[in-house]
């Protein structure tokens, strides 16, 4: 029985390009190369946006010409194959020049063919090399390669064991803030058993930059790498994280909108049916009240401007009753109205002494203002100011004054 048979059909109902997968039979990470199955050169497969790392097990999509030519030449002596990066995607016949020159010696597990014109292949990545010289470039590319072993770290090395359950914790962290990875999946991830796999695990399926991976794959000292791959993890975990909490806060506010635009709708509809819209009819009141004042054309533009802005608030917003009594207030203005002054000034004595006894000193000097108004005729805007305790009648006064002007009386309160 096929031990990858699960994977294979894993691999042919994938519509990506690459699906890394963890397979039983390479828990311990085998990386060991049957030597009598190499020769002095190699054949290159070169792959877009996808670096991996020795150890990883996983199926590839072959789809270009010179791809398919290489697979199907191979035989039962060749099984050994160099995977190797391109540094722009979208190159689709790549020389030399487009190739990084790190890359990684893989075996050819399984060939499966899915049409004509693309097949499926599944390696195992064991160790990394660097090609030196490219001595075919068709039907396929090969070159002269150097393998590079990895600098181990020692077995004792606390550090590096923390830095390895560093990476497990934030590896698993980043998969459940993805989604419900298989409990399978974080069981062999947290495993001791998968030490030697989890830094080429990880590394194959870090959604970063090519560029950076391949930075990565370069680094020869098993311990460095450890810890420049906890690097990236964290900060991969940080943006992602920041994007789920802006995701979440804006489909917050989204539901938010969508429920009081949902309430207001049926709030409408029901005031309908009870016969007619408050809201409205209160819009309808404003615009009948400015219809008798006697304001410029000037106004009456900015006042239909405050009342269509009015429409466009929500009644349960904060700003719907600032912007509801400021319409009230213009509305109370008298714009353009006047009363004609009554400057007589035995009418005002008996108007003060009927509604204030005593308080002579300050009768006098109204009756004093008032004569000035009278003689001068055209003092703008003039002010008397009466002040004292609360109680002492400067209210009562004021009242009284208006009356014996014949004028309208308005108190507006400044304190504070």
């Amino acid at each position: 029985m096929n031990p990858f048979k699960k994977d294979i059909l894993q691999a042919e109902d994938s519509e990506s390009n690459i699906i890394s997968f963890i397979a039983s039979d390479f828990i311990d990470g085998n990386t060991e190369i049957d030597e009598t199955g190499l020769k002095e050169t190699l054949p290159l497969l070169p792959l877009r946006n996808t670096i991996v790392f020795p150890g990883s097990t996983l199926p590839i999509s072959v789809g270009r010409k010179k791809s398919l030519a290489l697979i199907r030449s191979m035989g039962k002596k060749q099984r050994y194959i160099g995977l190797v990066c391109q540094k722009d995607a979208a190159v689709e016949d790549p020389e030399g020049d487009d190739l990084y020159r790190m890359g990684v010696l893989a075996e050819v597990i399984r060939v499966i063919e899915l049409a004509d014109d693309n097949l499926s292949i599944i390696v195992q990545a064991k160790k990394r090399f660097e090609w030196q010289e490219l001595t075919q470039k068709a039907p396929y590319m090969k070159g002269t390669y150097q393998l590079m072993e990895t600098i181990k770290a020692q077995k004792d090395d606390k550090e590096y064991h923390a830095i390895l359950d560093s990476i497990r914790e934030s590896m698993v962290h980043m998969l459940q803030m993805l989604g419900e990875p298989p409990k399978e999946l974080i069981q062999t991830i947290l495993s001791e058993a998968f030490s030697d796999m989890l830094i080429g695990y990880c590394g194959t399926n870090l959604p970063i930059d090519s560029r950076e991976k391949q930075e990565l794959l370069s680094i020869r000292d098993e311990k460095e790498q450890a810890y420049r791959l906890l690097m990236i993890l964290n900060r991969e975990s940080q943006i992602l994280e920041l994007k789920m909490n802006i995701q979440m806060k804006t489909r917050e506010d989204l539901n938010q909108q969508q429920k009081e635009y949902f309430l207001q709708q049926q709030i409408r509809t029901i005031q309908e049916e009870l016969g007619g819209n408050t809201q409205q009819i209160e819009i309808d009141e404003f615009r009948k009240k400015g219809l008798g004042k006697k304001w410029s054309t000037a106004v009456a533009e900015t006042f239909e401007k405050e009342v269509q802005k009015l429409e466009r608030l929500n009644p349960q917003s904060p700003d719907y009753s600032v912007q509801y009594g400021y319409l009230q207030t213009i509305l109370e203005l008298p714009w353009n109205e006047y009363t004609k002054d009554n400057f007589n000034l035995k009418h005002a004595q008996k108007i003060l002494d009927r509604d204030h006894f005593g308080m002579e000193k300050v009768k006098e000097r109204i009756i004093e203002h008032l004569a000035v108004l009278k003689l001068k005729g055209d003092l703008k805007s003039p002010i008397l100011c009466l002040y004292g305790p609360p109680g002492v009648g400067k209210t009562s006064l004021g009242k009284s004054i208006a009356e014996a002007l014949n004028r309208k009386y308005v108190r507006v309160s400044l304190g504070g």
